[in-house]
């Protein structure tokens, strides 16, 4: 594993990070999430990312990764990176979701007793709220922070207007943002231009969710839909999202893959990570094969000119 500087700030994060969002419900056996875990621990991946409501049923895969992280992974806290967020839907009533403080509060000490702990690394705003004043969003991050309760704080989703004003309200309370979490793939690039220039202004880091797309810039839907696959159970995925254009994209950036001695999910990994903003790219895996395929993408993180001229041919043929 490599590890990159998360903006202008002392902390490194590995340039592949693993995400709890799938495969971490109570219809996953712990046995089979333990596997997950351990690795990509073992592989070098030392952070974990998190939200309050990943499951299902909401606030499952905390308990999974507190549990793994008593019995597994004692004695290893210090050696990791653990993240969380709040923002989405959690619980009943109108408190349950957004930007409030009462929520944003609520939500991380009910995400510490899930996961048996006294701090996380990292608290996320995981949306902006039209309905509260950033500037109370930005005093309960600042207020998680000097209690204790996280060690860093970052947004995800914000525009870069947004960005920019939470940066200012936390300056005021002396708080460091110090990572925007986005979404970020060959298919979905639109924060190059609306996000990147910002974030490198003002010194955050920046990692990437979604970067090979739910699965469609990966090896799964070149020629059908799988079975097994989520664009099949309709699960976040739709089978109408894997159109024939879709696999004719998928295909020709396969084989520059393969010319590249990658695969196609190695190299779409490599491709978000080819710019310092990005400074980690979060997976997810049903199978620890699929970890340890995506952890080689590291190998090969260049892209020469002529690759990157085909690889924006395809995808600008793919959206016309």
């Amino acid at each position: 594993m490599i590890y990159r500087r998360c903006g202008k700030s002392g902390l490194l994060l590995p340039a592949i990070s693993f995400g709890l969002w799938h495969n971490f419900g109570k219809d996953q056996s712990s046995k089979v999430a333990q596997n997950l875990i351990l690795t990509a621990f073992n592989s070098g991946i030392t952070h974990f990312d998190l939200a309050n409501n990943y499951g299902p049923p909401p606030g499952q895969a905390e308990i999974f990764f507190g549990e793994i992280l008593k019995k597994q992974l004692k004695g290893h806290r210090d050696e990791l990176l653990i993240s969380s967020k709040a923002g989405h839907l959690m619980w009943d009533g109108p408190y349950g979701e957004w930007g409030s403080k009462k929520h944003l509060i609520a939500s991380l000490d009910q995400s510490l007793k899930r996961l048996n702990l006294d701090y996380v690394d990292i608290f996320y705003s995981h949306r902006p709220d039209a309905n509260t004043p950033l500037e109370e969003t930005a005093e309960a991050l600042a207020h998680i922070v000097t209690s204790g309760k996280a060690l860093y704080v970052g947004i995800s989703k914000y525009n870069k207007e947004q960005t920019n004003q939470m940066v200012t309200f936390l300056k005021k309370k002396e708080i460091r943002l110090l990572i925007h979490q986005y979404e970020y793939s060959m298919i979905r690039s639109s924060v190059e231009n609306k996000l990147f220039p910002t974030l490198d202004k003002i010194g955050v880091g920046g990692i990437a969710f979604c970067p090979l797309a739910g699965g469609r810039l990966s090896n799964r839907y070149l020629k059908e839909i799988p079975k097994t696959s989520r664009a099949f159970k309709n699960h976040f995925l739709k089978k109408d999202d894997i159109t024939p254009k879709l696999m004719d994209l998928a295909n020709q950036l396969n084989n520059l893959a393969l010319y590249r001695n990658q695969s196609l999910a190695q190299m779409a990994l490599a491709w978000v990570l080819r710019k310092d903003t990005t400074t980690s790219a979060l997976i997810g895996a049903s199978d620890p094969k699929q970890i340890l395929e995506n952890c080689k993408s590291i190998d090969n993180l260049m892209f020469d000119s002529e690759e990157l001229l085909k690889i924006n041919k395809a995808i600008l043929d793919y959206e016309t």
